[in-house]
């Protein structure tokens, strides 16, 4: 800015930096939904949620047993696929900036990281609950098909409260793809370890509770897959509740804020 100084009848230079509006939220979340879509391996993926729900309650419909056709059973059928491919997007939505080597034109672009790292989260939220929409559309279409087709009872055993809950037990999966993505920053490393918390712990900790009795009463505080499990199950009591939030914080909070604090003090190449 440049301004005139009577007095001396001089030209003064006011080199004060001009002031630049921060990106705003909303819009780096748009871009981050887009980036999910961009690549082909994010087209797949959520072309892959689509597929897998029509599969699940194709496969409901020819192999479960007719009393248990019911909204509940497809919804249960539809949700579990969704478990394993949303953290899955989370993970290469976060860890696509090391990987694909964009992390200096993200964050030059938005030099606050934490913006970022927010819009990330945000967006995979944005579609874990736009996943679930869908899948109970698809529960609805496929109850009222499967009953249709195999002569038995409609039946609408999902409550509010319980679609509630398996929507809370779908996002903290999610997140945890997205808190892995944060603390490794690698998408082969990342897949590894979510694959290792969600296949190969819940087996050592049913092998403990088998040998060990007095394990029994520890594992649902620290079993994370068994105590999002109550989620899925039905509306959580009391206690579950309880173990589901220590749990969630065990594995999921902790980690998160270590991962947060190494992007932030990292060198972004």
């Amino acid at each position: 800015m440049t301004t005139i100084d009577t007095t001396l009848g001089a030209t003064a230079v006011d080199r004060t930096p001009a002031r630049v509006a921060p990106v705003p939220l909303t819009r780096v979340v748009r871009v981050e939904l887009r980036k999910m879509f961009d690549t082909r391996v994010g087209f797949w993926l959520m072309a892959s949620l689509v597929i897998l729900g029509v599969v699940a309650t194709i496969g409901t419909i020819l192999f479960a047993p007719d009393e248990e056709l019911t909204h509940n059973t497809f919804a249960a059928a539809i949700g579990f696929p969704m478990t394993i491919v949303l953290p899955i997007i989370a993970i290469l939505s976060i860890t696509g900036e090391w990987s694909q080597r964009t992390g200096l034109t993200t964050f030059t672009l938005v030099p606050h990281r934490g913006r970022v790292l927010l819009a990330k989260t945000l967006s995979a939220v944005v579609v874990g609950v736009a996943a679930m929409l869908v899948a109970l559309v698809v529960g609805v279409v496929g109850n009222v098909a499967g009953t249709a087709i195999t002569g038995t009872e409609l039946i609408w055993d999902l409550s509010a409260a319980q679609f509630g809950t398996i929507v809370i037990g779908s996002l903290l999966c999610l997140l945890t793809g997205t808190m892995l993505g944060m603390v490794i920053r690698s998408s082969p490393g990342a897949l590894v370890v979510y694959f290792v918390m969600t296949l190969v712990l819940p087996t050592v900790f049913g092998i403990l509770a088998t040998s060990q009795p007095d394990f029994v009463d520890v594992q649902p505080w620290v079993d994370a897959e068994l105590a999002r499990s109550f989620l899925f199950e039905g509306p959580p009591q009391g206690e579950q509740w309880a173990q589901v939030a220590v749990t969630a914080a065990l594995w999921l909070v902790l980690p998160a804020l270590l991962g947060l604090r190494l992007i932030m003090r990292s060198e972004v190449k």
